[in-house]
C-alpha cells in the first residue's frame, strides 16, 4: 500500500480557507503568544480543531497567532519560523546542531519529536522530513498560527503528543493582494520574499516564492559557525476552483530546494587546511503535494476530502561519514460533519504511509522503514447550556507492525461570566518509533541502529490541562487580561539513546516514563497605544528509570517573556523585548548557565510601504561566551548540548512594499 490511487490524489485536501476572520486578533479568551493589537474580535475560526465553531466557543484550549504578528515577526526573522514560536510561553525552540543550525520544538519540557507540525491540517513535517523543516518554512505566506499544547494524537493520529502546531496558509480573497519583503542582516544574511493572491469570479489563485541566504558567520573569535552558509529557494503556488458557493477544490504544490554548509569558519572562508577542515553539509530537497475537496450538502452537513504527498531528500556529510537518505509520506483522509446549533459531529477515516529508504556508502545496516496507519475517528461538540460546552473525542488507529490503538479525548469549557471562563481537558497519544530524534540528529545518525518493532514498541502517553481566564476592562481605558494554565503530560516506556559494546547507538524503550508538570502565567495590559505582555513558564519535565529519577535534559525550568509594544495604527510599531530562561541540565552531566536575551523592533509604515529594523540579542548573549561548545580537537569535534543563541547580537532591517 505504499502508494496511493490517482483518484485519492485527485479529490484532495480540504479548502484552507475554513479558518477565516476579518480583523487579525487573539483569542477572545484565550491569552496568545503576544499582545493582540485589536480589541474588536471578529470571527476567529480554528481549523486544527477541525470543528466549524469560533475559538471563543470551543472546548479544546487553542493559542492563535494572527496575521499582525506574523507580520511582526517575518521582521525579525523572515526566512524562517522559529523566533514566532520560541517567544510563546511554554515553547522553546532547540538548536540541535551547533554548525547546521538544525532545531526542533519543544512544547512543555518535551522532546521535539513529541510536536505534529501540520501545514493546513496536514502532517507534512514527520520522520525524516523534519529535519530542518522550522529553518524552511518562511512566516510571509501565512494567515495565522494555531497551537495546541498537551495531547493532540485524537485529531490527527499519532506524533501529537506535547501538542500540535498547524500552519495556515493565506486564502485569496477578491482585493487584490502583491507583497513583497527584503531584508539584510549584520551577520550576511539575505532574505527576497514575494506574495501574490487573488481570487477571481470562479478561479483564486495564490504564489508565493523565496530566497533566502546567509553568508558563513562566525562572531567573535569562535572557531565554528553560529550561522551556516546557505542557499534556499522555496517556490509555493496554489490554485482555487469554487465550483458552486458549496464546492470548492484547491490544488498546491510546494518545492524547497536547499544547499547548507556549517563548520570550521576558517574551511568556510577556503582558508582550510589539515587542521581547519572539519564541516556539515546539507542538502535538502523537498517537495510536497496538497489537493483539497469540499462540498456542502446542506446548511448541516460537509463531506470533507484531503490528501498530500511529501517527498523529501537530504544528505548529510561531514568528513569521513555521509548519510543520504529519502522519505516518501502521503496522507490521506475523508471526514463528514454535522452541525446544528447546539451540536456538532464530526467522523471520518484516514490512511497515512511513511517509507524511508538510505543509500549507504558502507556496511552499517540499513535504518529503512515502512510504516503504514489507518484511522478511524469521531467528535462531538456539545453546548450543553449558556455556560457549559463539550468537546469530546474518539480515534482508533491500527499502525502496521505496532497493532492497535485507542485514544479518547475530553474538553469542557465553562463560561461563568462574560469576564471569566475557564477550561479543562486531556486525552491520550501515542509517537510510532523511529530512528530521527533530537539525539540522533546531533550526531548525524552515524552508527545509530535500526528501529525493529521485534526491539521497540509505540510510545504512549496521557495528560490534561486547566486553565482559568479573566479578561475586563479598568476605568473604561486599561484592559487587563491574564490566563494561568496548569498541565501534565506522562509518556511510558519512552524512545532514548544509548551506547552499545560494538561502539555503536541504539534507540530502545526504557523501563519507565517521562513526565512534564507545570504551570504557565499569562498577563496582558493594553492603554492607549501600548501593550504589555508578560509570560512565565515554570516546567518541571522528569525522566524516572528503575525507581530513579534525572532532570530531562535542555528544559529550562524557569522561563520568563517580557514583551511592551508601541503602536499609532497604520503610523509606528515599537517593540521592547526581554526573556529569561533558566539554567539547563545536559546531557553530560553538567548544567548550563541561565541567560537573558533582550531585543528592540521599529517599523515605520506608509500607505504603501513600510521600513522596519530590529535588534536582536543585544546584550550579545552567545553560549561560545560562557563556555567551549566541544569537546576534542578542532579537527575531530565532539559538539555539546546547544541550549543558548550562538549568533550573539545581529541587526537586520528592509523594506515591505504593498502593491
Amino acid at each position: 500500500m505504499k502508494h496511493i490511487s490517482f483518484l485519492a490524489i485527485l479529490l484532495g485536501s480540504f479548502v484552507v480557507g475554513q479558518a477565516q476572520h476579518k480583523h487579525p486578533a487573539a483569542p477572545a479568551d484565550t491569552v496568545a503568544a503576544k499582545p493582540d493589537h485589536s480589541e474588536d474580535i471578529e470571527e476567529v475560526v480554528i481549523s486544527a480543531t477541525r470543528s466549524t465553531r469560533t475559538i471563543q466557543h470551543i472546548p479544546t484550549r487553542v493559542e492563535f497567532i494572527g496575521g499582525e504578528e506574523l507580520e511582526e515577526k517575518g521582521n525579525m526573522k523572515p526566512g524562517d519560523i522559529r523566533m514566532m514560536l520560541n517567544e510563546s510561553t511554554g515553547i522553546q525552540t532547540q538548536q540541535v546542531s551547533a554548525t547546521s543550525a538544525n532545531s526542533s520544538i519543544r512544547i512543555q519540557g518535551l522532546d521535539g519529536r513529541y510536536t505534529q507540525i501540520l501545514k493546513d491540517g496536514l502532517p507534512l513535517y514527520a520522520g525524516f522530513s523534519g529535519g530542518l523543516g522550522l529553518l524552511q518554512t518562511p512566516p510571509l505566506d501565512l494567515k495565522q498560527v494555531e497551537v495546541i499544547k498537551g495531547a493532540a494524537s485524537t485529531l490527527y493520529g499519532g506524533g501529537a503528543i506535547a501538542g500540535l502546531v498547524n500552519l495556515v496558509s493565506k486564502a485569496p480573497s477578491e482585493e487584490k493582494e502583491l507583497r513583497f519583503l527584503l531584508n539584510g542582516t549584520s551577520a550576511g544574511g539575505l532574505d527576497l520574499n514575494g506574495y501574490y493572491g487573488q481570487r477571481f469570479e470562479k478561479v483564486g489563485v495564490t504564489v508565493f516564492a523565496s530566497r533566502n541566504s546567509s553568508k558563513a558567520y562566525a562572531p567573535g573569535n569562535t572557531e565554528f559557525t553560529a550561522i551556516p552558509e546557505f542557499d534556499r529557494y522555496v517556490i509555493n503556488p496554489k490554485l482555487f476552483i469554487y465550483f458552486s458557493p458549496k464546492t470548492k477544490l484547491n490544488i498546491g504544490v510546494n518545492g524547497v530546494f536547499e544547499n547548507r554548509t556549517g563548520g570550521d569558519i576558517q574551511y568556510l572562508k577556503g582558508r582550510g587546511d589539515s587542521t581547519h577542515s572539519y564541516f556539515e553539509k546539507n542538502k535538502t530537497t523537498r517537495l510536497s503535494t496538497q489537493l483539497a475537496f469540499e462540498h456542502q450538502f446542506n446548511a448541516h452537513s460537509t463531506l470533507t476530502i484531503k490528501n498530500a504527498l511529501n517527498h523529501f531528500q537530504r544528505t548529510i556529510t561531514i568528513p569521513d561519514y555521509l548519510f543520504d537518505g529519502k522519505q516518501f509520506s502521503s496522507y490521506s483522509e475523508a471526514t463528514y460533519s454535522y452541525q446544528q446549533e447546539h451540536v456538532e459531529w464530526i467522523g471520518g477515516l484516514n490512511y497515512y504511509t511513511d517509507d524511508f529508504k538510505e543509500y549507504p556508502v558502507d556496511a552499517f545496516p540499513k535504518r529503512n522503514y515502512n510504516q503504514q496507519t489507518v484511522g478511524i475517528f469521531l467528535q462531538n461538540t456539545w453546548k450543553a447550556n449558556h455556560w457549559l460546552q463539550l468537546e469530546t473525542g474518539l480515534r482508533g488507529d491500527e499502525v502496521k507492525d505496532y497493532g492497535f490503538v485507542l485514544l479518547p479525548r475530553i474538553s469542557a469549557l465553562f463560561t461563568i461570566s462574560p469576564e471569566i471562563s475557564s477550561r479543562v481537558g486531556g486525552g491520550m497519544g501515542y509517537k510510532t518509533p523511529t530512528i530521527f530524534t533530537e539525539e540522533t540528529e546531533r550526531i548525524q545518525f552515524r552508527r545509530v541502529l535500526p528501529i525493529a518493532p521485534d526491539n521497540n514498541t509505540l510510545e504512549k502517553s496521557y495528560g490534561g490541562n486547566f486553565d482559568i481566564n479573566y479578561r475586563t476592562i479598568f476605568f473604561d481605558k486599561l484592559s487587563f487580561s491574564v490566563n494561568q494554565l496548569f498541565f501534565y503530560t506522562r509518556i511510558n516506556h519512552p524512545l532514548l539513546m544509548e551506547p552499545t559494546t560494538t561502539n555503536s547507538y541504539r534507540l530502545l524503550n526504557i523501563a519507565g516514563y517521562m513526565d512534564t508538570k507545570g504551570w504557565e502565567t499569562n498577563v496582558k495590559l493594553g492603554y492607549g497605544d501600548f501593550k504589555l505582555f508578560i509570560g512565565y513558564t515554570f516546567t518541571d519535565a522528569q525522566i524516572t528509570e528503575q525507581g530513579t529519577k534525572r532532570d530531562n535534559p535542555l528544559t529550562a525550568k524557569h522561563r520568563l517573556n517580557n514583551v511592551l509594544m508601541y503602536e499609532v495604527e497604520d503610523k509606528w510599531k515599537i517593540g521592547l523585548e526581554a526573556y529569561y530562561y533558566s539554567k539547563q541540565p545536559l546531557n553530560d552531566g553538567t548544567v548550563g548557565r541561565s541567560y537573558w536575551l533582550c531585543g528592540f523592533m521599529a517599523e515605520k509604515l506608509w500607505e504603501r510601504f513600510s521600513v522596519f529594523v530590529n535588534f536582536e540579542n543585544m546584550l550579545d548573549t552567545r553560549q561560545s561566551r560562557f563556555e567551549n561548545i566541544y569537546t576534542g580537537t578542532v579537527t575531530h569535534p565532539v559538539f555539546r548540548d546547544i541550549y543558548a543563541p550562538l549568533d550573539g547580537f545581529v541587526v537586520n532591517g528592509g523594506v515591505k512594499l504593498k502593491l
